[in-house]
Order: C-alpha cells, then structure tokens, then sequence
C-alpha cells in the first residue's frame, strides 16, 4: 500500500541526507528502514483466540478469578521457540469478564523470577486495587484486591506496571482484555466470544533466528525516540492468522498492547467499516470509516461487513504521526503492517442490523465555572518538567467533580496520555480515535488537545493513581506522575509527600 505521502516522506529524508551526517542517518535510519512485514508473512495458522477464564465464588460471594503470572516459551515464528512471559500460560493472559455489579475479588500469584505488578486498565477502582507501582508483588507472592464493577460495557486489558521495568514486562507477553458487561449493552451487537466477537490484542517484536527477541530500542535513547519498535506484529500471539468468518458481520475488540507502535487499521480494500466502541465503551452511534489510529493502551471495537467466500486483509497503514519527515520515520510512521486475514465461508449466517443508537455513557460534563484548568506540558520524558517520583503527589481533586485537563506536546516526537481510573471526553473531537469517553489519547508533535475528565467513585487522600505517557520507554524514563481522589474541600490538606513512598504489596 505504498502512498504519496509515502514516497513524499522518503523524498524528504533522501534530501535530508545531503545535508545530515552519514553516520547519523544511514547508521541508523537507513538500517531500521521498512520494518513493515508486507511481503514477507505468510497467513497460515489459525488465529488464536484467548480462554475466557472460568472465575469461582468465594465464601464472601466474591467473583475470583485466579491469576498466575509465569515464564516459558512460546513459538511465536514456526520452528522457533521464543522466551516469554504470559499469566496461566507461557505468553498474553485469558480474558477476564465481569459483570457490572459484581464484586470480583482477582487473585493475582507472581510465579516470575522479578517482582512485578497487574494493573486494570481503565476500571474504576479503589487506589488499592489499581495495581499501579505502589502495590508490587514480590517473587512467590500473592495479591489479591476487591472491589464492585460499577461502569458501563466496555473492552478494558490488564497488565504490569512495575516502575521502571514497565516496557520489559508487557513486551516479554504480560497483558489480557477485561470485557466489562452490562444488560444495557446485550444483544445489540455481536456478542458469541470468538465465534462473531473477537478479541484482537496487537504486539510488535523481533524475533531473531535463534527464537530470541531482539530488544533494540526498548531503553529510549538517541534516535530511538520512541522505544521498541519491533519487526512482525503478532495478533493474540499468532504470525499470520486467519479467522474464519461464519456470520455476515464481526464485532473485532482491538487492544495496542505494543510499547510504543502506533497502529492506523483498515481494510485492505479501502471499505469501510463501523467504529461501535473505544476505551471506556461504546460510542452514542455506529460511526462510519475507513480507518482509526490506535496508540498504545488505547481499544476500539469495529463492526466489519463481510461476503460470502472472500479473503479480506486487516491491514495498519501508515499512521500520521504529526511529526517531521525524519521524526516521523523514526516513530514508525513509515511502517506498514499486514495484520489478519479475514476467510469468510461461502455461506454466512445472517447477522442482526447494526444499531443506529447504542446504549453509551454521556459525555463528560464541563467542570463547574470558575474551577480553574490543570495544564499538563509533555516534554522528552517529563511532565511539566518534572519526571516520576513515588514519594510525590503532584496534586489532588475532589471526589464526584470534574475538571478540564489541557495537555500540550512541546516536543517533536509523538506521545499519548493515560489518566488511571477516569474517563473522559476529548474536547472537540472530529477524528474516529478521539471519539467517546476515553482513559488513553494520541497526542501528537507540538498539538494541544483539552480533556474533559471525570475521576470515578473512590476517595483516598493517601493512595495516589498514576497519569503517564503510555509509550511505555518513556513512562519508565519518568514521563509520569500522581493524584489523589479526596472528600470535597479537603484538597488543601493533601500531604504533598507520598506517606507510602515505597512499593510493597
């Protein structure tokens, strides 16, 4: 799928190298050029779809769902055995679900030779419970939060959050979906796990001949602006995976579970399709496209027409990155990716019309007047010039308010922004991934976009939640910080130094 805009890029960077050193461009540009893997992967295995894990109840009523995080290997290319990291297996983790109203109650068992963490991503949830680098689980050890579902249907993930050690824990395989129900949601759209609704989670790596991983670039530094950037893309841990369609229309659950790869998904046909939910759920109505970014942390759920007897390509192009021409190579935004092919069968069940309405959460209200705008300034790895400390709040808001968050990329190189156990709306929202309420947003070089954002239902004046870069080489370099939620007017009496500065479990 070579474009002018392609060829422009090029263009550019070949007139570049007139006036930039050799060593600094052909040294490096040049040698990480096409990590694409069009022409070179063959779709021949089934794609492998995740268990649903069979949670029990306690003697609390609780739902628990058992956990044990462990290495292994996994043969990711044929004939390769590769070293991996997964929860109940060798690599990724089952999908979790859970029932709005339920009180699940995850019983997480570390089986890994370093301590690590489990975060949930995008639940509203006590502090507690967040998983974030407060709460590490040490080799040999066992966490087990609580807490009650209480959000609208959506497709939310979990995975390690360890300070400093983020980026190697995910990509080693350490991350699943969480599908959250709702009876407001049911029988709407497709909904038969892994027959017509189907979890899709996407992460890049290189696997060298030997069956290792090559990490290059994982530690952000240099020209590698934005940390790894891996060679193939593995769909659910699959090299070339085929689905077999048997319904007229498929409902794909998307997860960027990549440390740093920007995805732009469509159709290698050009149709178009229908965007049916994002990060915190479904969108008021089906939206029409021909293709949506996904960053890193982000999910979308799209509803895909298909006929009877084709092969259809779900494809990445690539992404617009809003970086200049060599920035932009850098960050993958050259970088084409063949991802999954669709095979529909030559008689297809009929599937129900697609909604024209869809049971959403309402935007994010606008704060009440007078309440002032946080600023958040996203530097190389900083924000508002400040990198991560564990014994620091940086600020805390009231309990059941919103506020209006203004976050402004003053760098050259693309990042995003994940706010824990809050929703909320982008401000003016044109573009299919900035749609719906939302926990993670692309920010591109130099752009500004405004956050309308709520904070959940928990109030902890000593347990902090995490806002960060989820380009997870920069939040490991420090690109991260912490608030806490606390009872109305009691803001001012936030101790500014963490009580808890260490991690423990």
């Amino acid at each position: 799928m070579t474009s002018r805009r392609r060829f422009l890029r090029l263009a550019g960077l070949a007139g570049l190298a007139t006036v930039v050193p050799a060593g600094a461009l052909a040294g490096h540009v040049w040698v990480t050029a096409g990590r694409g893997n069009v022409g070179r992967v063959r779709f021949e295995r089934p794609l492998a779809v995740p268990p649903v894990a069979t949670p029990r109840r306690d003697a609390a009523g609780r739902t628990v769902h058992e956990l044990a995080l462990r290495a292994g290997t996994t043969e990711l290319l044929p004939g390769r055995s590769t070293p991996t990291w997964g929860a109940n297996g060798s690599y990724l983790g089952p999908t979790l679900r859970m029932r709005r109203g339920d009180v699940v109650a995850p019983r997480v068992r570390n089986d890994l030779p370093e301590a690590t963490t489990l975060h949930w991503h995008g639940m509203e949830l006590p502090a507690v419970a967040d998983g974030g680098p407060h709460q590490l689980v040490p080799p040999g050890g066992t966490w087990q939060p609580s807490w009650r579902i209480d959000q609208p249907a959506a497709t939310l993930w979990y995975h390690p959050h360890p300070h400093g050690s983020t980026r190697h824990h995910v990509h080693r395989g350490l991350a699943g979906m969480i599908l959250v129900d709702d009876d407001r949601a049911t029988g709407l759209l497709p909904e038969r796990y892994g027959v017509d609704d189907i979890p899709l989670v996407l992460q890049d790596r290189t696997v060298t001949d030997d069956g290792g991983t090559d990490t290059d670039g994982i530690d952000f530094g240099g020209t590698d602006i934005v940390g790894l950037l891996g060679r193939d893309v593995f769909v659910n841990g699959t090299w070339g995976p085929v689905l077999r369609v048997t319904t007229q229309r498929i409902r794909l659950r998307v997860l960027n579970a990549s440390n740093a790869r920007v995805y732009d998904l469509a159709l290698a046909d050009g149709r178009p399709f229908h965007l049916v939910g994002s990060d915190q759920g479904l969108l008021p109505a089906p939206v029409e496209t021909d293709h949506v970014r996904v960053s890193p942390g982000e999910r979308v759920e799209l509803v895909v027409a298909v006929r009877p007897g084709e092969r259809l390509l779900l494809v990445s192009r690539p992404p617009e990155l809003g970086a200049n021409v060599l920035y932009d190579r850098l960050a993958g935004g050259d970088d084409e990716f063949h991802l999954l092919l669709l095979a529909a069968d030559g008689q297809l069940a009929p599937s129900a019309p697609l909604p024209t309405r869809l049971p959403a959460a309402a935007p994010v209200a606008p704060p009440p007047p007078g309440r002032p705008d946080r600023r958040f300034d996203l530097g190389d790895f900083t924000i508002n010039g400040r990198t991560m400390d564990l014994g620091r709040i940086d600020f805390a808001v009231p309990l059941g308010t919103t506020e209006r968050w203004r976050i402004r990329n003053r760098q050259g190189v693309p990042h995003n922004f994940h706010v824990h156990n809050a929703a909320f709306t982008v401000s003016g929202a044109t573009a299919p991934d900035m749609r719906g309420r939302k926990d993670t947003v692309f920010v591109a070089p130099g752009a500004e976009v405004t956050l309308l954002v709520s904070f959940g239902q928990h109030a902890d004046p000593t347990r902090p939640y995490m806002f960060h870069c989820h380009l997870l080489a920069h939040e490991d370099a420090g690109m991260m910080g912490q608030y806490v939620v606390v009872a109305p007017g009691t803001e001012d009496q936030v101790n500014p130094t963490n009580p808890i500065p260490h991690p423990h479990p």
